[in-house]
């Protein structure tokens, strides 16, 4: 519902313009982490007798998501101006 209500991206977008949305950039990076090191885990169990259940990589994936879309959103419900990402910096 969100994304609906959004722009189509163009380009990638720096963190920053409210601090909600910044807060929301970190619970993306902590969801992102998280993903990373239960990747890791899983890993190491796969050799083992305790699978990871498969409902918990799509689930993480989709939260990072979730609170990607979420920042973008109070970027425009708060009237903060998304600042892109320029490679040439």
């Amino acid at each position: 519902t969100m994304t609906e209500d959004l722009d189509p991206m163009r380009q990638f977008v720096l963190p920053g313009g409210h601090v909600v949305v910044s807060q929301a950039h970190v619970a993306r990076t902590v969801a992102r982490r998280a993903e990373r090191w239960v990747a890791a885990l899983d890993a190491e169990l796969a050799s083992g007798d305790l699978p990871l259940p498969a409902e918990v990589m799509p689930y993480l994936n989709r939260l990072s998501d979730y609170f990607f879309t979420l920042s973008r959103w109070l970027s425009k419900d708060l009237g903060a101006e998304e600042t892109p990402w320029d490679s040439n910096k």
